[in-house]
């Protein structure tokens, strides 16, 4: 029977929750990149631009917003391990559905696949908070988000071989059945895990949009959900442009500017159990929050610098201090809105994930735009910069709040 609150420092750490909840983000992320992986040869096999695989993924995280902000109510009422199931099921479907190859099929994956993958952060949050000691909830908050750089590199690593080998359509339809194994193998504990769920919680009418409301409620929250717009925006940016930026700018290869935004994935991928660990030990969430913004300001100056008289091994450390803090704030930042969140949990980090989700699709977009328009990524890197120090002040001014229930 899961526990109702997490303040026995005498309970274990929920290793085979964790374990669950962190495969299901890696195989729901792994399927959101695989298309990603294989653009070159979909967009030589359907001969359309390649712009067309950027509005996939842009369709995922559009859907997964609005799922994300819905999902709090199905996770209440039928389990976190069946809303899990239905991640998986959604990312199964959308692998199935590309892998028809047709234009209208991947419009439809990714329909199918952002209709689940906005609950698996709520999911989690309902299933690990209260079986996890508050000695380590920032540490276990964090090892499940690895899931996310973990999905990415594996997408990275399986995908193109496979497509190389046997087609882009059959590098999507192989990923279908470890998912399915998943979902099958997570009915198993499916009972004991969502022992206490509730049949009767309502999932329609002002039900369905629990977690914004919480933005008019809690302020700590309003500015949590501002810096992690900003941090996964920034985020995504250093993701989207390192590439063009190092071959265009920098003198790089493709090659090595591969192994530079490699570094970053792995940094980013590495250091957020370590902040999960300072912060149940050594720091506040809140301080470790605006310390990550301050450092990635710092990172987007520097990139904006980058140019053929840059030594390697100097850009390499940038891209890694960018990774472990642009891409190493989640885990934490899901953390800080279960907590405030307190007995609404699950809906605060719903609303999270849609914060970052939106960050994820406006900053990229924006940055793209204004690159065009002016052609100056230092002018484009220092906006990030101005913006990450913004949201650094925002979160290191506020005071320690107290969960949402206990007001």
């Amino acid at each position: 029977m899961i526990r109702p609150d997490p303040s026995s420092d005498g309970q274990a750490m929920p290793v085979w929750p964790l374990l669950a909840m962190l495969a299901v983000q890696t195989l729901a992320t792994m399927a959101v990149f695989a298309l990603p992986a294989a653009a070159p040869e979909v967009v030589r096999d359907l001969g359309v631009d390649r712009g067309l695989i950027g509005l996939f993924v842009s369709m995922i995280y559009g859907v997964s917003i609005i799922s994300a902000v819905f999902s709090p109510g199905f996770v209440h009422r039928y389990g976190a391990v069946r809303v899990s199931q239905v991640v998986l099921l959604a990312a199964a479907a959308m692998l199935a559905i590309t892998a028809t190859g047709t234009l209208l099929s991947l419009g439809l994956g990714a329909l199918a696949i952002g209709v689940g993958y906005g609950a698996t952060a709520p999911a989690a949050t309902h299933l690990l908070v209260p079986q996890t000691p508050k000695r380590v909830f920032n540490f276990v908050m964090s090892i499940r988000q690895i899931g996310v750089p973990l999905g990415g590199v594996l997408g990275a690593l399986i995908v193109p071989p496979l497509t190389l080998a046997h087609g882009w359509r059959f590098a999507m339809a192989a990923q279908v059945l470890p998912a399915l194994i998943l979902a099958g193998l997570l009915q198993f504990p499916r009972r004991r895990w969502d022992a206490g769920r509730n049949p009767e919680h309502r999932i329609l009418g002002r039900a369905l949009f629990g977690p914004v409301t919480l933005l008019r409620q809690s302020r700590e929250i309003k500015k949590l959900s501002l810096a992690s717009f900003v941090y996964s925006g920034v985020q995504l940016c250093f993701i989207a442009f390192m590439t063009v930026h190092l071959t265009t700018d920098a003198g790089f290869d493709l090659l090595a500017a591969g192994r530079a935004l490699a570094a970053y994935q792995i940094a980013g991928a590495v250091s957020r159990p370590i902040w999960g660990w300072l912060a149940d030990r050594y720091f506040s969430p809140a301080r470790v929050l605006a310390l990550h913004g301050l450092v990635m300001a710092a990172a987007s100056l520097a990139t904006g610098l980058f140019g053929p008289t840059w030594p390697i091994a100097a850009i390499l450390a940038v891209c890694i201090v960018a990774g472990a803090t642009a891409s190493g704030f989640t885990g934490l930042a899901f953390a800080e809105y279960a907590r405030l969140g307190g007995a609404r949990r699950t809906e605060a980090t719903g609303l999270g994930a849609a914060a970052m989700f939106t960050g994820v699709m406006m900053l990229p977009l924006s940055m793209g735009a204004t690159l065009t328009a002016t052609g100056s990524p230092l002018l484009c890197y220092s906006a990030l910069a101005v913006f990450s120090v913004a949201a650094a002040w925002v979160i290191g001014a506020r005071p320690a709040a107290l969960p949402i229930a206990a007001r």
